[in-house]
């Protein structure tokens, strides 16, 4: 069952390929992507979520919903800066669910002290948000 959001998730999150969000339905937890609905957009919640809640089809429901995960505004300025300057790698940071956008972010932050290492993990990174990867290789 898509359940219809009354907003343009770019004009109001920003444009992303994706738009994961977080959020309740009647008050219970949902986890989701946003999808195209027609002329607009919507949320998809599976039959067992919908059997564990009591929804049915044509229900009328509470929803609110927020960007799932770290957002470009949380971000430590020299990784936010990174990104701005790289607007391929951007769109497809921001189209990550959020595991995949705090593993790169704890990898970059492992190196506080190693200013040098962390530059050179934010442009490791870079080159492979650019190529479509969603995680680094494991070393």
């Amino acid at each position: 069952m898509l359940v219809p959001i009354p907003f343009d998730p770019d004009d109001m999150w920003g444009l992303k390929r994706d738009h994961h969000v977080a959020g309740t339905v009647n008050g219970m937890d949902v986890r989701a992507v946003i999808e195209p609905l027609g002329g607009g957009h919507g949320i998809l919640l599976g039959p067992a979520w919908r059997r564990d809640c009591g929804i049915d089809a044509g229900d009328e429901v509470a929803v609110v919903l927020a960007p799932e995960g770290p957002q470009r505004a949380e971000l430590a300025p020299d990784v936010a800066a990174a990104l701005e300057d790289e607007p391929a790698a951007a769109v497809f940071f921001d189209s990550l669910a959020q595991f995949y956008r705090r593993a790169y972010l704890r990898w970059i932050d492992a190196t506080k002290r190693r200013p040098e290492v962390r530059a050179a993990r934010i442009a490791e990174m870079l080159e492979l948000l650019k190529a479509g990867e969603k995680e680094r290789p494991r070393e």
